[in-house]
């Protein structure tokens, strides 16, 4: 039987797998051309990590050989992705030729020379080419063999009305996978390629995500309850890793082997996903993240009052949307005009990031209230007064806040503290309170892009708490009529409004804090203000 698998390229004999015939029907036809007579395309292959390029290009080549009018290789730049000496840079990739076709190709002196390696000399058909990991190379030998591959592609085309077999040079097709820099983003010179000529790889669509889970059904007679696939796809986006990732922890890992896997499983499993095991997409997903200068937008992307603009020629933006941090939305604004915003790559990313930041800068809080102090009008055993715990948050806030933040990330364009760093704090507080309590606090984050809800289970009750920073009061006007739809999503009555502000007088806490009953959904938001510093 077959197994999800999220190592690597995945194994169609081994590993349950989404056809994308589309994608490679679309590939086979950019590396063959429209018109094979007079060549293929020179092509770039891209996208974030863990998508599947070098599946998908296997199934291509795969394909193509089955024609035999064509000599095919795949070769990885990985080795190279060190090296910073240009003869040795080329040295590798003549070895890997050899070491694909079992015969021997000229060492190379000079870049200008590389074009003879696809002469007739050396190949009796066309080549198609495709070069895997070539985005590990420096960029200094990104540009050189990009350069030299255009060079090779303009003396093609310009022997126009000679079939592709019997030109000067036999590189019909080439695709470049993973390459950032040949996309422009790097190269200041501009892409060697003709980039509309390049492939994307997408995530996995809901029905492919439904299709590799209903392939397991069929197979194991084992049932998985309807939701369950919905929650996967709305986790990790389709993500194909992670995706499989899950899946693996579903079907094995955390399998009862019992006649269904059900949403109590999934829970169980997901939250060793995001809390207990190692998984080298997401460490890595981590790792760039924290990075500087990419955690200064990173952070900045769990404002809530404003959205991001997504631009791709930005060097920050692009580095975290190739490393699978960041994603974009599209909106249609009420002008008619489409816009693009930064969002977290999916809900998982989103939350394993917030938990690696507020455990890194606020692990070891102390002392949250005084030890002697009467609790029981703030928790007991079966309630939980939201407005009267914010009071002792704001309390420890004010009191603490010079150790507290020392260390505490800043903008740096006015050393303002992040805004996110109070919601990590807030949540490490309330984890940390609630603790001795039996209750459990967890982050949601329904947009991606921003809003961020910290939902409190306490003796069978949700207390669900939507984070604000406080701008004006037109803002905090709609901020309660979105808490109110979202309480109404939620199937609760209540919802707690929580504003994050500077100062607040006494004065404009009694008339903002009143409570807002909203006549469409028929939830009550209450509002509260934590004050970050003391007046």
């Amino acid at each position: 039987m077959r197994k999800f698998s999220s190592y690597g390229p995945v194994n169609t004999r081994l590993h349950y797998y989404a056809p994308r015939t589309e994608l490679i029907d679309r590939a086979c036809l950019q590396l063959l051309g429209e018109d094979p007579n007079d060549g293929g395309h020179y092509i770039t292959v891209w996208a974030p990590r863990q998508t599947g390029k070098t599946w998908l290009m296997q199934q291509v080549l795969a394909r193509v050989n089955a024609s035999a009018e064509y000599e095919t290789a795949i070769l990885t730049m990985q080795s190279a992705k060190e090296i910073q000496d240009g003869q040795r840079v080329l040295r590798i990739f003549v070895n890997a030729l050899s070491n694909w076709f079992g015969r021997d190709f000229p060492a190379l002196e000079r870049w200008e020379d590389l074009h003879t390696l696809f002469t007739p000399e050396y190949f009796a058909k066309p080549l198609i080419l495709i070069i895997d990991e070539f985005d590990a190379l420096h960029e200094a030998f990104i540009n050189r063999f990009a350069n030299e591959f255009r060079s090779i592609y303009t003396q093609r085309t310009n022997q126009i009305g000679i079939p592709s077999a019997a030109k000067s040079n036999l590189l019909h097709g080439l695709a470049l996978i993973g390459v950032r820099s040949v996309l422009g983003i790097e190269n200041v010179s501009g892409s060697p390629f003709n980039v509309q000529r390049s492939v994307h790889i997408p995530n996995l669509t809901q029905d492919e995500v439904d299709g590799l889970f209903q392939w397991y059904q069929t197979e194991s007679g084992q049932e998985i309850a309807p939701d369950i696939v919905a929650r996967v796809y709305a986790e990790m986006q389709g993500q194909p890793g992670l995706t499989c990732w899950l899946g693996e922890l579903l079907t094995e890992t955390y399998n009862r082997h019992a006649a269904e896997i059900t949403m109590q499983d999934f829970d169980f499993a997901y939250s060793a996903a995001m809390d207990a095991l190692p998984n080298n997409n997401i460490l890595n997903i981590i790792s760039k993240a924290k990075q500087e200068p990419y955690k200064a937008l990173v952070l900045e992307m769990y404002k809530t009052a404003t959205k991001l603009p997504f631009r791709y020629d930005d060097p920050e933006t692009n580095f975290l949307y190739m490393n699978g941090v960041v994603e974009h939305d599209v909106v249609l604004e009420g002008n008619g005009e489409y816009n693009r915003y930064l969002k977290f790559a999916s809900p998982f990313v989103q939350k394993r990031l917030f938990n690696y930041f507020a455990h890194e800068l606020f692990m070891g809080l102390d002392r949250l209230y005084d030890p002697f102090a009467d609790m029981s009008e703030t928790i007991t055993d079966e309630r939980l007064h939201v407005p009267n715990l914010m009071r002792h948050y704001e309390r420890y806030l004010q009191k603490n806040q010079g150790w507290l933040f020392k260390n505490a990330p800043r903008r740096k364009t006015d050393e303002r503290i992040y805004e996110a760093v109070y919601h990590f704090n807030l949540y490490m507080y309330l984890t940390q309170f609630l603790v001795n309590y039996d209750a459990s606090v967890t982050p949601e984050f329904p947009t991606g892009n921003g809003k961020i809800d910290l939902l409190i289970h306490h003796h069978g009750v949700l207390y669900a708490l939507e984070l604000k920073s406080f701008a004006n009061r037109r803002a905090y006007q709609r901020a309660l009529q979105q808490a109110a739809l979202y309480g109404q999503q939620l199937q609760l009555t209540t919802i707690w409004l929580i504003f994050f502000v500077d100062l607040i007088s006494e004065e404009n806490r009694r008339e903002l804090e009143a409570v807002y009953h909203d006549a469409q959904t028929g939830v009550t938001v209450t509002p509260v203000f934590v004050a970050t510093n003391s007046q």
